[in-house]
Protein backbone atom coordinates (compact mmCIF):
# COMPACT_ATOMS: atom_id res chain seq x y z
CA UNK A 1 0.00 0.00 0.00
CA UNK A 2 1.58 3.52 -0.86
CA UNK A 3 2.39 5.64 1.96
CA UNK A 4 0.22 8.23 2.71
CA UNK A 5 0.23 11.41 4.11
CA UNK A 6 -2.17 11.60 7.45
CA UNK A 7 -4.11 14.99 8.21
CA UNK A 8 -4.53 14.74 11.80
CA UNK A 9 -7.80 15.44 11.69
CA UNK A 10 -9.61 12.47 13.64
CA UNK A 11 -9.79 12.14 17.75
CA UNK A 12 -11.19 9.65 20.23
CA UNK A 13 -12.99 9.73 22.65
CA UNK A 14 -11.98 7.17 25.94
CA UNK A 15 -14.90 4.94 25.39
CA UNK A 16 -13.79 4.68 21.70
CA UNK A 17 -10.51 3.81 22.84
CA UNK A 18 -11.18 1.70 25.05
CA UNK A 19 -13.80 -0.11 22.62
CA UNK A 20 -10.85 -0.60 20.19
CA UNK A 21 -8.57 -1.91 22.23
CA UNK A 22 -11.11 -4.51 22.78
CA UNK A 23 -11.51 -5.34 19.09
CA UNK A 24 -7.67 -5.18 18.63
CA UNK A 25 -7.21 -7.99 21.71
CA UNK A 26 -9.93 -9.97 19.79
CA UNK A 27 -8.86 -9.38 16.15
CA UNK A 28 -5.26 -8.10 15.99
CA UNK A 29 -4.65 -4.75 14.19
CA UNK A 30 -7.51 -2.79 12.52
CA UNK A 31 -8.82 0.01 10.64
CA UNK A 32 -11.56 2.53 10.41
CA UNK A 33 -13.19 3.62 6.93
CA UNK A 34 -16.04 6.20 7.16
CA UNK A 35 -17.59 5.62 3.70
CA UNK A 36 -20.39 7.84 2.79
CA UNK A 37 -24.33 6.79 1.81
CA UNK A 38 -26.86 4.80 3.91
CA UNK A 39 -27.24 2.15 6.35
CA UNK A 40 -23.81 0.80 7.47
CA UNK A 41 -21.74 2.93 4.95
CA UNK A 42 -22.44 6.46 7.27
CA UNK A 43 -21.40 4.80 10.09
CA UNK A 44 -17.13 4.24 10.76
CA UNK A 45 -16.50 0.81 9.93
CA UNK A 46 -13.88 -1.61 11.92
CA UNK A 47 -12.07 -3.90 9.46
CA UNK A 48 -8.93 -5.99 10.20
CA UNK A 49 -6.31 -4.17 8.78
CA UNK A 50 -5.27 -7.41 6.17
CA UNK A 51 -9.27 -7.87 5.36
CA UNK A 52 -9.96 -4.04 3.76
CA UNK A 53 -8.09 -2.63 0.73
CA UNK A 54 -7.77 0.94 0.88
CA UNK A 55 -8.82 2.83 -2.26
CA UNK A 56 -6.25 5.83 -4.36
CA UNK A 57 -9.38 7.75 -3.46
CA UNK A 58 -9.44 7.45 0.27
CA UNK A 59 -8.31 9.92 2.79
CA UNK A 60 -6.11 9.29 5.90
CA UNK A 61 -7.35 11.87 8.43
CA UNK A 62 -5.37 10.20 11.10
CA UNK A 63 -4.93 7.66 13.37
CA UNK A 64 -6.28 6.54 17.10
CA UNK A 65 -3.18 5.10 18.71
CA UNK A 66 -1.71 2.86 15.50
CA UNK A 67 -5.15 2.43 13.92
CA UNK A 68 -5.78 4.63 10.50
CA UNK A 69 -8.63 6.41 10.05
CA UNK A 70 -9.88 6.70 6.22
CA UNK A 71 -12.17 8.44 4.54
CA UNK A 72 -13.82 8.35 1.29
CA UNK A 73 -12.66 11.27 -0.66
CA UNK A 74 -16.43 12.37 -1.92
CA UNK A 75 -17.21 12.51 2.24
CA UNK A 76 -14.05 14.30 3.05
CA UNK A 77 -14.68 16.92 0.58
CA UNK A 78 -18.27 17.47 3.00
CA UNK A 79 -16.78 17.00 6.04
CA UNK A 80 -12.77 18.74 5.20
CA UNK A 81 -13.91 22.17 6.83
CA UNK A 82 -14.11 19.84 10.27
CA UNK A 83 -12.09 17.69 12.92
CA UNK A 84 -13.94 14.10 13.20
CA UNK A 85 -14.41 12.92 16.80
CA UNK A 86 -14.87 8.89 17.12
CA UNK A 87 -16.89 8.02 20.20
CA UNK A 88 -19.09 4.87 21.47
CA UNK A 89 -22.61 4.34 21.80
CA UNK A 90 -25.37 1.76 22.46
CA UNK A 91 -26.58 -0.34 19.46
CA UNK A 92 -25.06 -2.68 17.28
CA UNK A 93 -22.25 -2.15 14.60
CA UNK A 94 -22.30 -2.09 11.23
CA UNK A 95 -22.84 -5.81 9.67
CA UNK A 96 -19.22 -6.05 8.44
CA UNK A 97 -17.58 -4.21 10.89
CA UNK A 98 -16.03 -5.50 13.95
CA UNK A 99 -18.00 -3.70 16.61
CA UNK A 100 -21.19 -5.88 15.73
CA UNK A 101 -22.09 -7.97 18.16
CA UNK A 102 -20.69 -5.89 21.27
CA UNK A 103 -23.79 -4.13 21.92
CA UNK A 104 -21.70 -0.44 21.24
CA UNK A 105 -20.98 0.64 18.45
CA UNK A 106 -19.17 3.32 16.63
CA UNK A 107 -20.49 6.67 15.76
CA UNK A 108 -18.60 9.60 13.44
CA UNK A 109 -18.86 13.46 15.71
CA UNK A 110 -17.54 16.49 14.22
CA UNK A 111 -16.31 18.89 16.21
CA UNK A 112 -18.95 21.55 15.01
CA UNK A 113 -21.97 18.54 15.96
CA UNK A 114 -20.01 17.58 19.10
CA UNK A 115 -22.75 16.80 22.05
CA UNK A 116 -21.58 18.92 24.96
CA UNK A 117 -19.98 17.08 27.78
CA UNK A 118 -21.53 16.06 31.10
Amino acid sequence: MTQRKSLDKVAATQEAVALLNEIIADHGPVLFHQSGGCCDGSSPMCYPRGDYIVGDRDVLLGTIGDTPVYISESQYEAWKHTDLILDVVAGRGGMFSLDNGREKRFLTRSVVCAAPSA
